[in-house]
């Protein structure tokens, strides 16, 4: 069986999505990319997080043609291999339809950037991408659309959900985690009135700290 590790490692970071109420029901996938053969490890279509294994991930090459795996590969995995392509420093990518974020997403509105958690984490504000039909390349053709040039590891799709990436599956599943969890308290604040924006400069140095000084 191919890429036993990488597939220990997705199924393991599968059970985060759950435990962190980022998905519901069969909703919602991760993906790693392997480094030296390129090949990628993603969630089977439709099944229940609680039933994945490491032997169930379905293993596909860059152009989503499956390359091992007796069950179907996430509907998503067109779009997956799509920002693969197109970005090649990303090893990781999570798809979630967290609520909060989602909630943001139906009015196509990105998440500004006003929380000092947000500018650590991405820089600036996560950005809404537009609509996309699910099954196809489209929502990569969006998120890579949205993220050139931005610092954020996370978009938003208009009517749908987030998308993270990473430069491996551990922090594309961090990024969103983080998502959800500045999208919950942003749109707290917006009930109680109009957040007060971070400046440029302080988001800067925020980023700059959190990037290169924070942590061991």
């Amino acid at each position: 069986m191919k890429l036993q590790a990488l597939r220990e490692e997705v199924n393991r970071l599968h059970a985060e999505l759950p435990d962190n109420k980022l998905v519901a029901w069969t909703s919602g996938n991760v993906s790693a990319r392997d480094p030296e053969t390129g090949l990628i490890v993603i969630k089977a279509s439709g099944v229940k997080f609680k039933d994945l294994t490491p032997e169930n991930m379905v293993i596909v090459d860059e152009n989503a043609n499956i390359v091992e795996g007796d069950l179907k590969a996430s509907s998503d995995t067109a779009s997956h291999c799509y920002i693969y392509r197109e970005m090649p420093d990303v090893f990781g990518i999570v798809h979630t339809h967290s609520r909060h974020a989602a909630a943001f997403s139906t009015l196509g509105r990105s998440i500004p950037c006003v929380l000092t958690a947000m500018a650590d984490e991405f820089g600036g504000e996560i950005p809404c991408a537009g609509f996309a039909m699910i099954g196809g390349e489209e929502i990569g053709r969006e998120v890579v659309r949205v993220l050139t040039g931005s610092r954020s590891p996370a978009a938003l799709l208009q009517n749908h959900g987030v998308f993270t990436i990473g430069k491996n599956a551990d922090s594309a599943v961090k990024a969103a985690v983080m998502c959800e969890d500045v999208a919950a308290t942003v749109w707290t604040a917006m009930q109680m009135g109009t957040p007060i924006p971070l400046k440029p400069e302080d988001i800067e140095r925020l980023y700059q700290r959190y990037t290169y000084v924070y942590g061991q």
